[in-house]
């Protein structure tokens, strides 16, 4: 079997389901643009059919989609170097995560950390699309070959899973059509966490808005936040090791880095002494400096809703171009007669 060389292609994407954080834009989407600039081909999907794996209402998912879009574009990516487009319109995506549900195996599934933390304890009641997803996710990313995905490192189970697809396929048919493709897990804050308890997640779901740097918030409410996030009473280590038992304050440090493109350990040479006292302004001053211009074009471009929409179009026909293909080779390999 000849091995097939797949040209470099990065694919990620986001639910649109409301409130997107720093978290967000840290742990993903200012990656996304780093990856726009390197000059591999990107594709960046508001994944619209995972976010009705759950309850959503029609207006908030339509204002939700827009409102990532928005928050793309004002973060830096560009539709005319990326392409930006909602799940839905490309329904390849759907097509092959049917065929990726037939290879896919029911242990594999239940084996995903996420479904279990997302269900609770009434999985019983739970949609069959949020047990499956991981069977659509795999399809989002190999009906474009995509070779790379920035991920977030819980979302690194997921694709294992998607290699795990990849192989499968290509074992059971005697082919080698689907890519390994390859997790992009790296900077200082791929994991940003609660302002309020640094042992948890920075959540758009955490009952305190205080908990959270939403990307609407303005530069007041931004400083607000900073300055009342937990900390504790030492003054900063000089090394990023003696953050070790220090969640909050490891938590800032890497906002910090992650903010000024250094790492922790830069940071903290800087830094090393001082109390928060004189570290959370400093904070302050970058965060708004960085995040402030991003809420405000955000605010700019969901004044024109109409423009949003013609954005997704068209990313989601340029989508198309490269995704049916794939798609009609994939029918073809499995056996279904195309007219």
């Amino acid at each position: 079997m000849t091995e097939v060389v797949h040209t470099p292609r990065v694919f990620s994407g986001i639910q649109p389901s409301g409130g997107l954080t720093l978290g967000n834009y840290l742990g993903a989407i200012k990656r996304f643009v780093d990856m726009q600039e390197s000059g591999i081909e990107t594709l960046y999907c508001m994944v619209d059919l995972h976010a009705i794996t759950v309850w959503q209402d029609p207006a908030d998912l339509r204002h939700n989609t827009r409102e990532l879009a928005a928050g793309y574009i004002a973060a830096g990516l560009d539709p005319a170097k990326s392409i930006l487009f909602n799940q839905s319109q490309v329904s390849a995506h759907a097509e092959l995560g049917w065929l990726f549900s037939c290879v896919a195996r029911m242990g594999w599934m239940k084996r995903m950390t996420q479904f279990k933390d997302k269900a609770g304890k009434n999985a019983e009641n739970a949609s069959l699309g949020l047990f499956g997803y991981p069977a659509l996710m795999a399809a989002d990313i190999l009906i474009y070959h995509s070779t790379h995905v920035p991920v977030g490192e819980d979302q690194k189970q997921h694709l294992e899973l998607t290699r795990d697809v990849a192989a499968k396929f290509n074992h059971d048919f005697g082919v080698d059509f689907f890519p390994m493709t390859e997790p992009v897990i790296e900077g200082a804050a791929t994991r940003v966490m609660s302002l309020r308890d640094g042992t948890k997640k920075m959540s758009k779901s955490d009952p305190s808005d205080a908990a959270r740097i939403n990307m609407t918030d303005d530069a007041d409410t931004i400083a607000k936040k900073i300055r009342k996030a937990k900390t504790d009473p030492d003054a900063l280590p000089s090394e990023a090791k003696g953050l070790e038992d220090r969640p909050e304050a490891r938590n800032l440090v890497n906002i910090f880095a992650a903010l000024s493109d250094q790492s922790a350990d830069a940071v903290l040479a800087d830094v090393g002494g001082k109390q928060f006292s004189e570290f959370k302004p400093m904070l302050v001053d970058l965060a708004v400096e960085k995040l402030s211009p991003i809420s405000a074009e955000m605010a700019r471009l969901m004044g024109d809703p109409a423009e949003i929409d013609r954005i997704l179009g068209q990313g989601s026909a340029r989508a198309r171009k490269i995704a049916n293909p794939i798609l009609e080779k994939t029918y073809d390999i499995v056996g279904m007669i195309r007219s």
